[in-house]
């Protein structure tokens, strides 16, 4: 796992701290060559993985890296799924057995057949391989070496303890994609305590970890004894408390937690990502 990761909430109208500037980043980023201008300055300044959303638009950035193998080497792609508001868009517009036809994979008549089949048994796991297929169609020939459930999913599925759906999702990107699951969560302590409890060991959890308790389900002192003491491996984002926080102080405090070796971090300016994945590689220790 790297010890930088790039994020691409800036590029979706994402902002936590302000909707006018989410709205500026909107209008900035219609454009694909804004945002591949972002991800090679990225790139040039040694941030080598990307964490995204299967938003419709990262097909465009992955045919963009496909046709330009050179430009990216070493590059890889950590896909988050699922792009909720794609689904929940689909739903609304073809009703919910139409938007699952749209969105799965293969042949016509055998993603009709098993979708229908998921459908009429009410298999949550079947259905989850299929979306996973569908959404992982963007990053063919692309290196994904984890593939995140997203947090939306995550913590849905906590709250109606839906349990083996996590070994089912873990069991499925190992052994389709050779990838090594993630989860993201604004729970994390109760997420490893369900992960662990149905098998699915040292795992790679993304969630907000930051000074002021921000979006940190259970709060911060949990966190913290938690990250102390048990195995698995954290990423923090959301480190600035939606710019709460400056910069050094959010990240020398990340630095203190020892086994926090991971940082996601989303900015759309040069300066800006050199001056974050600085102070990253100064004060966190590599994993």
């Amino acid at each position: 796992m790297d010890t930088v990761l790039f994020g691409d909430n800036q590029f979706f109208a994402i902002n936590h701290l302000s909707e006018e500037r989410a709205r500026a980043q909107a209008m900035r980023f219609r454009d694909l060559d804004a945002v591949i201008r972002v991800l090679d300055d990225a790139y040039d300044l040694g941030v080598r993985t990307f964490m995204c959303t299967t938003h419709a638009r990262i097909g465009d950035v992955c045919d963009h890296m496909r046709a330009n193998p050179g430009r990216y080497q070493g590059f890889k792609i950590h896909p988050c799924m699922p792009y909720a508001h794609k689904y929940a868009n689909a739903v609304t517009d073809l009703g919910a057995v139409e938007a699952l036809k749209k969105f799965l994979p293969g042949s016509m008549l055998g993603t009709l057949a098993r979708g229908g089949m998921a459908l009429a048994t009410r298999d949550f796991v079947a259905i989850m391989k299929l979306l996973v297929d569908a959404e992982m169609k963007m990053f063919r020939g692309i290196d994904t070496p984890v593939i995140f459930l997203q947090n939306v999913i995550t913590d849905l599925l906590l709250g109606l303890r839906m349990n083996e759906f996590f070994s089912a999702f873990a069991d499925y990107v190992r052994k389709e994609y050779k990838a090594e699951p993630g989860f993201i969560s604004m729970n994390m302590p109760k997420l490893l305590d369900v992960l662990e409890g149905c098998g699915v060991q040292n795992p790679i959890i993304c969630s907000s970890i930051n000074k002021l308790g921000f979006r940190m389900g259970g709060g911060r002192e949990l966190y913290e004894k938690t990250i102390a003491e048990r195995s698995f491996r954290p990423i923090a984002m959301q480190v600035l408390a939606a710019g709460a926080i400056p910069p050094r102080e959010a990240i020398e405090y990340i630095g203190g937690l020892k086994n926090v070796h991971s940082v996601l971090f989303g900015a759309s300016g040069k300066a800006h990502i050199s001056q974050t994945a600085e102070l990253i590689r100064e004060l966190i220790t590599p994993g």
